[in-house]
């Protein structure tokens, strides 16, 4: 790819549909791919196609997709001669004393514009399609990315004769007989280096300095009426040219000249290489990723355990409110940033919806219970592959939207489409360091800006949209446990399919052109019954499973009315000592305390003093403490001393002595209670807020049935209806698989084939048809010649109205005619139909039965 291309053979195309026209099925199926918006819907021959290539969206779409050199090309080529030689191309992208990376690389970039057809023509007369064209060239209300100005052909235009040749006679040319040949002359002189340059010697020093001022952009400045006598000179011999009544502009000609020959001031051909920051030993960066998954899973279990009784209401809008985000960082003792990361986490991978009641409040799905009886390894799997193709972004909670909005926590503008391409993109260039190295942010940052300089204009403190995301994923993926201490982890390698590096390799070797391969885009596709993603993800767990630690069946139980856990707990196990006890610290370890109210909770859950006591001596490895029996004796002998029911509530006991003190008891007038019978209260206060007020005053009340039985109290586990994960935002139109390829390009060239086939002479009383345009036949000649096509088997060439209305020009083959009705091999379809006679707008025999 480092030597310059071969120029094309044959005739020159003189539009791009001639150009399309002239590539093979794969480079059509190429550009189909590459630009996907192409396809919707099918074209319906070349023509069309190259119509739809060059509209604004889809050229802009193009562009878009372009890395910084090809982008370079193209602005290059938007300043130049139209056509413009590959060599006048080259002089502009390398400069009057050439480069040897832009010569090496500029024919891989030239190559990407042909097969985007952004540009089409032979070497020899190269072309940017109109759009692309007016969109990078310079102009006053928009300056080239270049910072070039105007040529002087355009600069002046509408200048009348006189001050022409009053500029030509300045700059110490001959006097010519009309504007065209001056402009020529003076544009000639501004391109001949050395007439240029003596030119330049008899300048000012000031004019000089104006001139340095301009070069690099932006081209115009202002003047006043009466300009220094440096502007003056510099206007005298057309180096300034007038652009308004008060601004001139250098023009291009001038510009490049002073600029050597570029039209860029660094031109980039090779992609910036992402630079190691720090390098640990890849077992300790496996560790630590390990620990940080397992740290993941410990956040998103708990954030849902939060909510299982049913979370937080969901806003008129849609989102959580600013106020139920900071209680959920409370409650996980982290910032409300994380917190929104977590939550939107559990929401991507479908373990967490809003429930669709009237009262609509966030809840786990049922798939949190599968969730939660998979291995740790398959769980973290399942939340790092719904990370990788989330297109919801986390970062931007809390921020504002272009209508000042401030965006909420799994509210519904946080999709940008582009999320997840950048995320394994940054994976990817993570994964082309050594093992255990990590990236310098900085010049990551640089690298992505390179492939994708056009993507992500909105800017918010200094970055771009793409650049702030993939800050972001650098940040997501250490807390995820896909990097650990900042580099990348070997079954996150594995899950998405990275190479196992040997070596770096930044991607420069001879190509300019290096964008997100085909695993970054193939992630973001997959789903979990590819079965190459359940190859992936296998291999991933079977890295992670046994980094993780293993749960444990015991705790240590200490004299403080503490228990300690060393590890994660079996699932029984953690959920029996969550109602026992309070966690009260977690970390590497997490440490539960007992307390009246944790006790007489696991007894309102219908646990017994004996269950509890078993179940502390069965799973503590120390013995039970004295202080902690006492606790559960103390708490169970108290518990349901009190029976509150519904009068409105009633207090029952057998000890008249302890409701005389609860009467006596100043802290229970709120309650309203009043004797009904020696053991009995009755209280105005509903059966809850009795419960609560008598457990507030220190007693063990518990809640009694209609039947006079005890109600034994668990929590009510809240899930919503069965939820799908929300689909992702897609970026445009998706990829195309190879079958809709092939099919796309079988259409459009049959339906090329009927535009533009060779038809016979029509009759004298047939409508004359123009190129392109539907055959216009009477119904009588409309018979006739498909008749005695299906007799000779000869094909014919017809225009056709669907049901919709829709016209069409098609080649048929008729094969029977009857009951007005014509069966006829279509080869524009490729298959046997049946056209009624009555949509047929007309057909026409063709010169060449080549069909």
């Amino acid at each position: 790819m480092g030597t310059k291309p071969e120029p094309s053979g044959g005739a020159a195309p003189r539009t791009l549909a001639e150009a399309l026209r002239a590539r093979t099925d794969e480079e059509l199926a190429a550009l189909l791919r590459a630009r996907p918006d192409l396809l919707s819907p099918v074209p319906t021959d070349v023509t069309q196609l190259a119509t739809r290539a060059g509209t604004r969206a889809s050229v802009v779409r193009a562009l878009e997709r372009l890395d910084r050199f090809a982008l370079q090309t193209a602005e290059a080529l938007a300043v130049a001669p139209d056509p413009a030689p590959y060599e006048t191309l080259l002089a502009l992208v390398a400069g009057d004393e050439g480069d040897p990376e832009v010569e090496a690389a500029l024919p891989g970039a030239l190559g990407v514009l042909r097969a985007q057809a952004l540009v089409w023509g032979g070497d020899d007369r190269l072309r940017l399609v109109r759009t692309a064209r007016e969109l990078l060239a310079p102009s006053p209300t928009r300056p080239s990315p270049t910072g070039l100005g105007p040529s002087v052909a355009e600069a002046t235009a509408g200048m009348s004769p006189g001050r022409l040749q009053e500029i030509l006679a300045a700059a110490g040319l001959p006097p010519t007989h009309d504007p065209v040949s001056a402009v020529a002359a003076l544009t000639a002189l501004f391109t001949d280096r050395r007439r240029m340059a003596l030119l330049l010697d008899t300048a000012p020093p000031q004019a000089l300095a104006v001139l340095d001022r301009l070069v690099w952009g932006p081209p115009y400045g202002e003047v006043t009426s009466s300009p220094a006598p440096p502007v003056q000179w510099l206007r005298d011999r057309g180096l300034l040219l007038p652009a308004s009544p008060r601004t001139v502009v250098l023009p291009r000609e001038a510009a490049l000249h002073l600029r050597a020959g570029r039209a860029h001031r660094v031109p980039e051909p090779v992609p910036p290489s992402v630079a190691q920051a720090a390098e640990r030993r890849p077992q300790v960066v496996d560790s630590a990723a390990a620990g940080q998954a397992f740290t993941a899973l410990t956040t998103v279990e708990d954030l849902l355990k939060d909510w299982h009784e049913g979370g937080p209401p969901v806003l008129r809008a849609g989102g959580l409110s600013v106020r139920d985000l900071k209680r959920t960082a409370a409650a996980l003792d982290t910032t409300e940033q994380l917190a929104a990361f977590w939550a939107e986490l559990a929401y991507a991978a479908g373990l967490l919806a809003s429930d669709g009641e009237a009262d609509e409040r966030y809840a786990p799905t049922p798939a949190y219970d599968e969730w939660l009886e998979l291995p740790p390894a398959q769980r973290w799997a399942r939340l790092a592959v719904a990370w990788l193709s989330a297109t919801r972004a986390p970062g931007l909670v809390g921020s504002q939207d272009s209508k000042g909005r401030t965006l909420s926590a799994l509210g519904p503008d946080l999709d940008r489409s582009a999320a997840p391409a950048v995320r394994l993109r940054v994976l990817e260039l993570m994964a082309s360091l050594p093992a255990g190295a990590v990236p310098d942010p900085e010049t990551l940052l640089d690298r992505l800006r390179w492939e994708r300089p056009l993507r992500g204009d909105s800017v918010s403190g200094g970055q771009n949209l793409r650049a702030r995301m993939a800050t972001w994923t650098l940040a997501e993926a250490e807390l995820l446990g896909v990097t650990g201490r900042g580099a990348l982890a070997s079954h996150a390698r594995a899950l998405i399919d990275l190479p196992d590096p040997h070596g770096a390799d930044d991607g420069t070797a001879g190509s300019a052109v290096p964008r997100p391969g085909p695993v970054a885009y193939r992630a973001a596709a997959d789903s979990a019954s590819d079965s190459g993603a359940a190859a992936r993800r296998a291999r991933a767990v079977a890295l992670l499973a046994p980094l993780l630690p293993e749960p444990l069946d015991h705790v240590l139980l200490q004299a403080d009315l503490t228990a300690v856990a060393p590890g994660p707990l079996e699932r029984p196990l953690a959920e029996t000592l969550a109602v026992l006890a309070d966690v009260e610290s977690k970390g590497g370890a997490t440490v539960y305390r007992f307390t009246p109210a944790s006790v007489r909770r696991a007894l309102d859950a219908g646990r017994a003093a004996a269950d509890l006591h078993t179940f502390l001596a069965r799973h503590s490895r120390t013995p039970v403490p004295q202080p902690l029996a006492y606790l559960i004796d103390d708490v169970a002998r108290r518990h349901g001393h009190l029976r509150v029911g519904a009068a409105s509530a009633y207090v029952r006991c057998d000890d008249d002595a302890l409701l005389a003190e609860i009467l006596a008891d100043k802290r229970s007038q709120g309650l309203r209670l009043r004797r009904l019978a020696p053991t009995v209260l009755a209280a105005q206060a509903d059966p809850a807020a009795l419960l609560d007020g008598l457990r507030a005053m220190g007693y063990a009340p518990a809640a009694e049935s209609a039947e006079g039985d005890v109600v034994i109290t668990r929590a009510h586990a809240r899930r919503t209806p069965p939820r799908t994960a929300p689909a992702p935002v897609p970026e445009g139109p998706p990829v195309p698989d190879a079958t809709l390829l092939g099919a796309a390009v079988k259409a459009i060239r049959a339906g090329d084939l009927a535009a533009t086939v060779e038809r016979k002479p029509v009759t004298e009383a047939a409508v004359p048809v123009p190129d392109g345009e539907m055959p216009r036949t009477t119904p009588a000649e409309t018979l006739a010649t498909v008749q005695a096509a299906a007799m000779t088997g000869s094909a014919v060439w017809i225009g056709y109205v669907n049901a919709d209305g829709a016209a069409s020009q098609r080649v048929i083959a008729p094969v029977r005619v009857e009951g007005g009705f014509v069966t006829a091999y279509d080869h524009t379809a490729d298959e046997v139909r049946t056209y009624p006679l009555h949509r047929i707008t007309g057909v026409a025999e063709l010169a060449d039965d080549s069909a």
